[in-house]
C-alpha cells in the first residue's frame, strides 16, 4: 500500500461514525484533492466544543457558514455572534448559477443545490433585530461583581444591595434601578441599612457607581431592562424541522468589549440554569459560535476569566456546544483551550518572527501526523482549505486532516438594509421583545417614597412655622396693654390719677364751704 492509499484508509476509518454526521470536505495530501474521501463531524460531540482559527481572508466566516447550515437542516438551533457582519447572508439562497461551488461539491462527493436556511436577526444594541435584555436581578450580585470587577468588599455592599432591595420589593430591572438603591443606602436610607444589615462603606459604593457608569458608557442601558429574553425561543424549528440560525449583529461591539463579556456571561448562565440536563445525547440542543472570540478575554479580569471557564466545562452536559472564531489557538487561554474537542485551522500568515513563533505554537496543539508537517502547512494552505480534527464518539481525536471544506448554499455576502428589514418585520419574536417597557420599580418607588417625605418634612415643617406665630401672637401684649406698661404710659397715669384727685378735692372744699362747714 503506497502513502496515498494509507492516508485514504487512515482518514476513512477516522472520520467513520455509527450514529449521526455532517460532512466537512475531502482530504488533501501534498497539494492533491482526495474525491470522496470525506472529512465528517459527529453531531454526539459537538457539545466537546471546538474552534474555528486562522488569518484574515481564508474562510473562517464561510467555515462557519456551513457548519451552521449543516446543523441546521439536522434540526440543532444555533446561536451565532456576527461582529464584522457578513453572516446574514445565509437567510437566503445562493447563486444558482455558481459553477465553483457545484465543482467543488463533486469533488467533495455531495450534492451541491442553492438554499437558504431559517434565520432571525437580534441585537444587543442600535443594529437591527429582535432586543436580547435582561434585567439586573437576573443577573445578580455575583456576575455583576465579576463584570465589575469588584473586591470582596466591594462584591459583599452589592449584595447586601441586592438583599435589601429583596426585602423591600424593589424591582432592579435597569441601571437606573441598581444606581438609585446605591445612592439610598448611604444618603437617606443609611439609618435604615445600619439598623437592619449593617454599616455601607460610602467609599464602596462610590467604586460600584464609578464602575457601573463605565459599563453605560459601553452600552450597557440598552442591554439591561425589559422585556427580558427568554433563552428557550434560541430552540425553535421550522415547519419542515430545521432549526434557526439565531445571528447576533454585533457590528458596533467591536471596541466594546466590556459589554461583550457582559452580555456572553449573561447567556451562558442563564442558558445553563433554564436548560435541562440532557447528559450524553445524541446531537446537541444548541450550538453557539462567537466570532472575534479575542474580544471576550482581551480585558477580561481574572475573576470573569474563571467564570467563563468554568461555564464552558459546565454547560455542554446542557446539550450545549461553545465554538471559538479567531485568529489565532493564542487569542484563546489554554484553560478555555483544553475544554475544545473538535479544530478547524485554516491558515496563518507569517511576516514576523512573533508570526512565527505563534505558527509554531499553534502547530502544537493538534494531533501528530506522519503525513504533514503541520508548521509548513499552516502556511501554504489555500482560501477554504482547512486542518481539521474532532472528536470520535468515544472522545478520542481524529487524525489531522487537510481538507477541501463544502462551500455555502446560502449566499456569501450580506442582506440589504431592506432585506433586513423584511427579515425583522416578519419575525414574531421581534413583535414580542422589540416592545419598550418601563414599569415601575426601584427607581420610580424610591423616587416617590423621597418625593412623599419630602413633601411631609415641608408640611411639618409649616406647621411647626404656623403653630409658632401663632403661638407668638398669642403671648403678645395688645398696643394699650404695652401704652400702659411703659414708663411714659405709668407716668401719664399717674399724673392724670393726679390732675382727678386734685379736682376731685376741690370740689368736695367747695362743696363744704357753702354748706357752712367751715
Amino acid at each position: 500500500m503506497d502513502n496515498k492509499e494509507k492516508f485514504r484508509e487512515v482518514i476513512s476509518s477516522g472520520y467513520t461514525f455509527s450514529g449521526d454526521s455532517i460532512i466537512l470536505g475531502t482530504s488533501i495530501l501534498n497539494g492533491e484533492i482526495l474525491e470522496n474521501n470525506q472529512v465528517k463531524a459527529p453531531l454526539k460531540t459537538f457539545n466537546r466544543h471546538g474552534l474555528i482559527a486562522g488569518a484574515t481572508g481564508t474562510g473562517k466566516t464561510k467555515t462557519l457558514q456551513v457548519i451552521c447550515e449543516k446543523l441546521a437542516d439536522k434540526g440543532v438551533s444555533i446561536l451565532a455572534m456576527d461582529i464584522k457582519g457578513d453572516l446574514s447572508g445565509i437567510s437566503q439562497a445562493g447563486d444558482p448559477n455558481n459553477t465553483k461551488a457545484t465543482e467543488r461539491a463533486q469533488k467533495i462527493g455531495v450534492e451541491w443545490k442553492p438554499l437558504g436556511t431559517p434565520t432571525e436577526l437580534m441585537s444587543i444594541s442600535d443594529e437591527k433585530g429582535v432586543r436580547l435584555r435582561a434585567t439586573i436581578s437576573e443577573f445578580g450580585p455575583v456576575l455583576l461583581s465579576r463584570i465589575l470587577d469588584l473586591n470582596d468588599t466591594q462584591s459583599g455592599v452589592l449584595s447586601l444591595v441586592f438583599k435589601y432591595a429583596d426585602d423591600k420589593s424593589l424591582p432592579l430591572l435597569d441601571i437606573k434601578d441598581l444606581r438609585k438603591v446605591l445612592q439610598y443606602v448611604t444618603a437617606e436610607g443609611k439609618a435604615e441599612i445600619e439598623s437592619a444589615y449593617g454599616s455601607v462603606s460610602p467609599a464602596s459604593v462610590g467604586t460600584i457607581l464609578r464602575q457601573l457608569i463605565a459599563l453605560e458608557e459601553q452600552g450597557a442601558d440598552k442591554f439591561f431592562g425589559e422585556k427580558s429574553f427568554e433563552v428557550e425561543d434560541l430552540l425553535r424549528k421550522d415547519d419542515n424541522g430545521r432549526g434557526y440560525v439565531n445571528i447576533i449583529r454585533l457590528v458596533d461591539l467591536q471596541t466594546k468589549p466590556r459589554l461583550f463579556s457582559t452580555f456572553m456571561l449573561c447567556l451562558l448562565a442563564e442558558i445553563y440554569q433554564k436548560f435541562p440536563e440532557r447528559g450524553d445525547a445524541d446531537m446537541p440542543e444548541l450550538v453557539i459560535f462567537i466570532d472575534e472570540a479575542h474580544l471576550i478575554f482581551d480585558q477580561a479580569s481574572k475573576a470573569l476569566l474563571e467564570e467563563i471557564t468554568a461555564m464552558v466545562k459546565l454547560i455542554r452536559s446542557k446539550g450545549v456546544g461553545l465554538f471559538f472564531v479567531t485568529q489565532t489557538p493564542t487569542d484563546i487561554p489554554n484553560e478555555v483551550l483544553g475544554q475544545l474537542g473538535m479544530k478547524v485551522q485554516h491558515a496563518l500568515r507569517a511576516f514576523t518572527a512573533v508570526d512565527r513563533k505563534a505558527i509554531k505554537l499553534t502547530a502544537e496543539n493538534y494531533p501528530e501526523t506522519e503525513f504533514y508537517k503541520t508548521e509548513d502547512l499552516l502556511t501554504q494552505m489555500g482560501i477554504g482549505e482547512a486542518l481539521i480534527t474532532v472528536l470520535n464518539e468515544k472522545g478520542i481525536p481524529t487524525p489531522l486532516a487537510h481538507t477541501l471544506l463544502c462551500p455555502p448554499q446560502s449566499r456569501m455576502d450580506v442582506l440589504s438594509p431592506i432585506e433586513m428589514d423584511a427579515l425583522v418585520d416578519k419575525s414574531s419574536l421581534a413583535r414580542e421583545y422589540n416592545q419598550d417597557i418601563d414599569r415601575e420599580s426601584a427607581f420610580e418607588i424610591l423616587t416617590k417614597k423621597l418625593e412623599e417625605s419630602k413633601n411631609q418634612q415641608q408640611a411639618e415643617e409649616q406647621a411647626k412655622q404656623e403653630a409658632k406665630e401663632q403661638k407668638k401672637a398669642s403671648e403678645e401684649p395688645s398696643m394699650i396693654e404695652e401704652a400702659i406698661n411703659s414708663r411714659a404710659g405709668q407716668t401719664i397715669i399717674k399724673e392724670v390719677t393726679r390732675g382727678l384727685l386734685g379736682v376731685l378735692g376741690l370740689s368736695t372744699s367747695t362743696r363744704r364751704k357753702k354748706s357752712g362747714w367751715f
